[in-house]
């Protein structure tokens, strides 16, 4: 056991590793979220009741729908409730490698008795070694594991012979801005019509042309 990391919490339950975060279903007082990004110094980042709503707390798991990240509690006597961590609505750092949640209870199911357990959702990643062999696969079919010098070239610059690239949720420049696919295919439509009027204005000048000087077989 590593001297002092270690976090006090009133009455901790399950535990659920995401990323950065630990999150404890601590009971009575709610859901504990820890920072574990140096594990050897955890700290609590906050606790969360939903204003006394979840007291009943006993195990919980993260899974990911989409860009938003959730929690499903199981809630004892309260039933099973549903926890929005991450939106892209309401989170400019939605989409960061390991951005802090915002916790918000957006649904509740009565449970017929105490709900004391959630299992584990099927992953949609992939493991290997450190050699790239694969040691397990979660819901995909069809692809070998990465070799050691692809996992490599995932993970370095240089194609796998540099340093090792890193992110952070806090970026030195603004971001870029990407033209939406909708304006990208206006434009599109936009100089596409402006080429057949070209096309016909041009067309209409040699017909006359052609008509003047009594060629009108000109097709």
């Amino acid at each position: 056991m590593i001297e002092g990391a270690f976090v006090r919490l009133a009455d901790a339950h399950g535990l659920y590793v995401a990323r950065t975060y630990a999150y404890v279903a601590d009971g009575r007082e709610g859901v504990a979220i820890v920072d574990v990004k140096q594990p050897e110094k955890p700290r609590l980042d906050q606790i969360y009741n939903a204003e006394g709503k979840l007291d009943d707390t006993r195990q919980l798991k993260i899974a990911m729908t989409n860009a938003s990240l959730f929690g499903y509690v199981a809630d004892g006597r309260n039933g099973l409730r549903i926890l929005q961590l991450t939106s892209p609505e309401t989170m400019p750092t939605y989409a960061g490698f390991s951005p802090r949640p915002e916790p918000q209870l957006i649904a509740t199911f009565k449970t017929k008795g105490e709900a004391l357990a959630v299992s584990k959702g099927l992953d949609r990643d992939r493991a290997v070694d450190e050699s790239g062999n694969q040691i397990a696969v979660f819901g995909r079919r069809g692809a070998r594991p990465f070799t050691f010098a692809e996992m490599q070239r995932m993970l370095r610059t240089g194609e796998g012979r540099g340093e090792f690239f890193s992110v952070t949720d806090e970026p030195a420049t603004e971001p870029h801005t990407f033209k939406s696919g909708s304006t990208v295919g206006a434009s599109f439509l936009v100089s596409l019509l402006f080429g057949f009027f070209i096309v016909a204005v041009t067309y209409g000048r040699v017909r006359r042309r052609s008509i003047a000087r009594g060629d009108a077989d000109l097709e």
